[in-house]
């Protein structure tokens, strides 16, 4: 990758403009072109195994997923648009009308507020797609058009900054390190390809293009300086999806610079910029700035084909997966940290980091930072590498962190929300944490993730199926209906599944092209014994844990396919260089994580008296949490005694016969549902 300075880079690379459009063009595929609507459009990547399907070829009819959708459509979305839309609470869509001047007032709120109400946005036009809602397409229209009316002239867009120039005369752009401009933009962008994929208009993605074509200007002209002032790059996702949109290959000119200057000046860790990301050996600092900076490259990676980029990728993934991630696909062990660099070999000049992925091991549980949006992260990430690569296992990432990390951070009634997923709580911790435990309708502090879980809820249904010119990629599962335009026609089918909580996956196929076609089937990682049925008869192909398993015919309407995974009850252990859960043992079955929570326990019991044996008698039972099905786990626990530790630090061990007593386990997103407790994921092993 070739860094240009000043106007050079910017001329040579719009050279090659007009004949990327039409060689674009040329190269379409009848199935490329059906897939224009994809949320990640990568129909067109030439360095991508597979792509997403349009955004309205599934509908959720039953089961998990359907639930969840359900909450969005009637609680999520609407609260979260009051909330942003409600001058006296977040005041976040009122600074957008100071600034195209319909009503008077200061700016308020923090500087990534205008990021936040895109991402709601977002979440509407996501909505919209799938239920075709008129007032929704109303109400974005005359939102655009506030925002449209807000936007500069020369296509700059952050209220913060036109308010204040507008009330106190000329202002400064990109002058402050710690500014979420560029973050803004970049979910501008996002939300504007949405939109325009979700209805087909284009005044929200004219918003977006005049405001990239302001970063092209700036980034032409700007200093080494001004270049680096752009903490948390949404922008590299957003501008690659806005190239994918127009086809305008300068929004692609953009980013690749904006990679490869990234490190270029003295940086930090907390902002990804410390070294160039080629350079970079260990995934540290701010965990959601790192994820999306991930994210971002596997989009440049998916246009370029740059080797350098997917192998430092790699890299980077083996980092966090096998050295930093939590059970639950969390991210980001730390509320405040110094750079491992900073302390090793310059001790005169300590960096400080927050929020931020810790040392190889060291994931606390109760101090856990664990940002929704870095969780979310992760799953933005895991799925551009599933796009690129075909392989599952980021996938199984994706799923991971979709049913636990994720839902986490939002309630089950879908109007309360968390910052932090720390895998323990306890009102017995002498000191108070600094981000609330219990959910909240509104987080004063910093609420940025409440809009970042609802469009992650409304979008769910682009991450089930991929597509490929052999077929249909299966990836999450759940109960709908799919259709899709693929290579020699169209497919439609019906999957029906109380997946997670039930491993039996059945799929009726409703219409099918004449030619053969392959449908791919995930089995994933922490299944070890999968069966695979069509049409009552049992199929001799491969299923192995971790992959795909392809069944590839020419089908036809009314033929019948049974998935099985088996989903026992397991126990989960960690590397034992990981101090905080040795000799302890997290409990899953299928993809869930579970947790025990104080309310479930025996009266006067806590969750530091529970321990699991190595034989445990766990077993699936339903429950209902604020009207959403649960699969819960009953069985027993071991009693460990913990009673009487005042004022000690240390005791002997009791040499007493342990008994049981009796527990409920939930699904760890579960948690906190049922008013304030304790809650542990991670508890003693007997053996």
């Amino acid at each position: 990758m070739q860094v240009f300075a000043g106007k050079a880079w910017l001329i040579f690379e719009n050279m090659k403009t007009t004949k990327t459009i039409i060689a674009l063009s040329i190269g379409l595929s009848f199935h490329a072109f059906a897939q224009e609507k994809a949320l990640v459009n990568t129909s067109q990547s030439k360095f991508v195994k597979l792509h997403g399907a349009d955004m309205t070829a599934v509908q959720w009819t039953q089961g998990f997923w359907a639930d969840r959708f359900k909450v969005c459509r009637e609680t999520m979305v609407p609260q979260l648009w009051k909330i942003y839309t409600d001058p006296n609470l977040s005041h976040s869509f009122r600074n957008f009308e100071i600034a195209a001047g319909l009503e008077p007032g200061n700016f308020k709120g923090p500087s990534f507020h205008d990021g936040d109400f895109y991402k709601t946005f977002e979440a509407v036009a996501s909505l919209y797609a799938a239920t075709k809602d008129p007032k929704l397409d109303g109400l974005m229209d005359k939102t655009i058009g506030v925002i449209a009316k807000a936007q500069r002239a020369d296509g700059y867009i952050y209220t913060k900054a036109i308010i204040e120039q507008k009330q106190q005369g000329e202002g400064k752009m990109f002058a402050d390190r710690l500014s979420f401009e560029a973050y803004n933009f970049g979910h501008l962008m996002t939300a504007a390809c949405v939109h325009y994929r979700a209805t087909g208009k284009t005044t929200m993605l004219d918003v977006a293009k005049k405001a990239a074509d302001f970063l092209i200007t700036f980034y032409n002209a700007a200093t080494p300086e001004q270049s680096r002032n752009a903490i948390c790059p949404a922008h590299y996702m957003g501008l690659s999806e806005l190239y994918r949109t127009t086809h305008d290959e300068k929004y692609l000119t953009l980013v690749k610079h904006l990679i490869a200057i990234k490190g270029a000046t003295e940086g930090t860790d907390d902002n990804q910029d410390r070294i160039p990301f080629l350079k970079q050996t260990k995934v540290m600092g701010h965990a959601v700035r790192a994820n999306y900076l991930y994210a971002g490259v596997a989009d440049v990676y998916a246009e370029t084909g740059d080797e350098a980029l997917l192998a430092q990728l790699h890299a980077m993934w083996d980092d966090v997966t096998q050295h930093k991630m939590y059970v639950t696909g969390g991210c980001g062990a730390l509320y405040d940290g110094v750079s491992p660099d900073g302390t090793s070999y310059k001790p005169d000049e300590v960096q400080k980091i927050h929020q931020a992925y810790g040392r190889d091991y060291q994931l606390p549980n109760f101090t856990a930072h664990n940002e929704t949006c870095a969780n979310i992260g992760n799953v933005l990430w895991n799925w551009r590498m599933l796009q690129i690569t075909g392989e599952a296992k980021y996938a199984d990432i994706v799923e991971l962190a979709l049913y636990n990390s994720v839902l986490s951070g939002i309630n089950l009634k879908g109007d309360k929300f968390l910052y932090t997923n720390p895998l323990a709580y306890s009102d017995a911790l002498p000191f108070k944490q600094r981000w609330e435990k219990d959910r909240q309708a509104y987080i004063s502090k910093s609420n940025c993730c409440p809009p970042n879980a609802v469009r992650t809820v409304a979008e769910v249904s682009q991450y089930a199926y991929s597509l490929s010119d052999a077929g249909v990629f299966f990836n999450l599962y759940g109960g709908n209906k799919f259709q899709t335009a693929i290579k020699g026609g169209q497919l439609r089918l019906t999957q029906t599944t109380d997946y997670p909580w039930n491993g039996k996956i059945s799929i009726t196929l409703e219409e099918a092209p004449k030619e053969a076609v392959s449908l791919f089937f995930r089995i994933p990682g922490w299944c070890s014994n999968a069966g695979l049925v069509v049409n009552g008869k049992k199929e001799t192909v491969k299923l192995a844990s971790g992959s795909y398993a392809e069944l590839r015919r020419a089908w036809k309407s009314g033929d019948k396919i049974e998935l099985t995974l088996d989903m026992p009850v397991k126990l989960i252990e960690s590397n034992p260089l990981v101090e905080e859960t040795r000799n302890q043992v997290a409990v899953k079955r299928g993809p869930v994580v579970y947790c025990v929570e104080s309310i479930d326990l025996p009266q006067g019991k806590t969750i530091f008296d529970v321990a699991i044996g190595v034989k445990n008698n766990f077993k699936p039972s339903l429950l209902t949490i604020e009207n959403s099905p649960i699969m819960s786990l009953q069985g027993d626990a071991v009693l460990v005694d913990n009673s009487d530790w005042s004022k000690k630090l240390y005791r002997e061990v009791s040499a007493e016969a342990p008994k049981t007593i009796p527990v409920r386990l939930v699904p760890y997103y579960a948690w906190g549902n049922r008013g304030h407790g304790d809650m542990s994921v991670w508890l003693p092993l007997v053996r």
